[in-house]
């Protein structure tokens, strides 16, 4: 492998005798990491702690994630342990962070695909603020955005928005949010593991178009971020172009004070302090690599907050395509205001009401609260969204528990057959976590897993 640039970028960041430990692991296997949900009953999962999240493991192999239910049920992410630390920056910067005063906190993940970073914050932010808190997840690529609202739902945080824009959007959010976390597209060193044609495609001139490339997404972005807001600011890559060299520019150019200057997060064996941040480096840490940077921004936003009720923009809050049944509320376990969107019922948070109803105006919402159901004639027919949700009021529907063979074949839609369980819609729970619904018509069940969530390997 290594392009003699490379080497030179990698020892200019990290030192010559850290590097050569790097050199050496990038011929080694990747390693494998989950990050369990701690809102959904899992019992205990094996694999060791990774050190900066309670919640990630690392696993000695690498199993076969598409057999395994509870993976469909939402009950673990599969993420790089390494990336994991951006959650541990967020999670430290905010115990010190002053909550807005009434109203919840406002987070922006910017480049949010596939929702690894997102499901870690939002679980973050359900620790620590309950409901009371609001996080865009926001994909610009229109062919990856579809994966990211899958997997927020899949995780089933009610509090999460799924957006589609360009960086460039929420500069009409003028000081909207309290916290705006980028993990930035970057020259991808951190997955030289994992791709080879991540290496084939490194060059000098592809770290400078990067470098580029980050100072206009942060640029475009950082007129939504609040005065004294904070920016946490990360890439998998380890040259100081595009991590240190970035941070202090954005320092300079912005008005923000960089606040990892000093080892803040000490005590992380293996972990690199650089001047601004740290730096994950494969061999050094398990994982496939991370640098992460914070700052604090001291700039005031230019036109003040931006209006609870701006004048409508693009009309797609409640459609009129489809007749909300009044007894839907009493499925969830929190007050939700009830719309129809393409014949869908759509269950939003009812404190969040008004902070969507903004974002809507604003920007491409691609999924919001918890798609409900669809009404058939007379007949209500739940999403499969609504098992997964955390909003799911807990005797809402009948439950089954199942086991391995029979959940797989449901996941896989094929015919279930229930013995003794009642007529109706009735949830599929395995461990006790959710999986989804059937129909049970008596003699078999009607499946409703979406075709497009079903398991297409054999499961035999």
């Amino acid at each position: 492998m290594m392009n003699p640039d490379f080497r030179r970028y990698l020892e200019e960041a990290i030192g010559h005798e850290n590097a050569l430990v790097a050199f050496s692991a990038f011929e080694q296997p990747a390693s494998v990491s989950v990050r369990v949900n701690p809102f959904k009953k899992v019992g205990d999962f094996r694999g060791r702690e990774v050190r900066w999240n309670p919640h990630g493991r690392i696993l000695e192999q690498r199993p076969v994630f598409t057999l395994d239910p509870l993976f469909h049920g939402g009950a673990y992410y599969v993420q790089d342990s390494s990336s994991m630390f951006v959650g541990h920056a967020f999670r430290t910067l905010l115990s010190t962070f002053r909550k807005p005063s009434g109203r919840h906190i406002r987070v922006l993940d910017l480049c949010a695909a596939p929702g690894g970073k997102t499901t870690d914050l939002a679980a973050s932010l359900r620790e620590m603020y309950g409901d009371g808190f609001i996080l865009v997840s926001n994909e610009v690529m229109k062919a990856r955005v579809g994966v990211l609202a899958d997997n927020v739902a899949l995780w089933g945080d009610p509090n999460v928005v799924v957006t589609c824009d360009d960086p460039r959007a929420f500069a009409a959010l003028d000081g909207f949010f309290d916290v705006i976390v980028a993990d930035v597209p970057c020259s991808g060193e951190g997955m030289f593991r994992k791709d080879e044609e991540a290496q084939k495609q490194w060059s000098v001139d592809n770290v400078a178009l990067c470098e580029a490339r980050q100072r206009r997404i942060v640029a475009d972005v950082w007129p939504a971020l609040a005065q004294n807001g904070l920016f946490i600011y990360s890439t998998c890559t380890f040259n100081t172009k595009e991590n240190d060299g970035n941070v202090s520019w954005i320092s300079e150019e912005l008005a923000a004070e960089p606040l990892l200057k000093e080892d803040v997060l000490a005590g992380m064996s293996g972990v690199i302090k650089t001047e601004f941040g740290y730096s994950l480096v494969p061999g050094l840490v398990e994982g496939e690599g991370q640098y992460c940077s914070a700052l604090l921004k001291t700039g005031a936003s230019s036109a003040g907050p931006v209006p609870l009720r701006p004048a409508r923009r693009r009309a797609v809050a409640d459609d009129g395509k489809g007749t909300v049944p009044s007894d839907v509320s009493r499925l969830f376990g929190r007050e939700v205001f009830l719309k129809s969107r393409g014949g869908t019922i759509i269950a939003i948070p009812a404190d969040l009401k008004d902070d969507v109803a903004l974002l809507e105006n604003f920007l491409h919402v691609v999924a919001s609260g918890c798609a409900a159901g669809v009404v058939k004639g007379r007949d209500f027919v739940p999403d499969a969204d609504l098992a997964l949700s955390l909003m799911l009021a807990e005797d809402a529907f009948p439950a089954v528990e199942v086991d391995r063979e029979k959940a797989l074949a449901f996941l896989h839609r094929d015919a279930v057959v229930l013995d003794d369980a009642p007529r109706g819609y009735v949830l599929i729970r395995y461990e006790g976590v959710n999986l989804g619904f059937v129909k049970n018509i008596g003699n078999r069940c009607n499946n409703l897993h979406p075709q497009s969530r079903r398991i297409r390997m054999n499961i035999r």
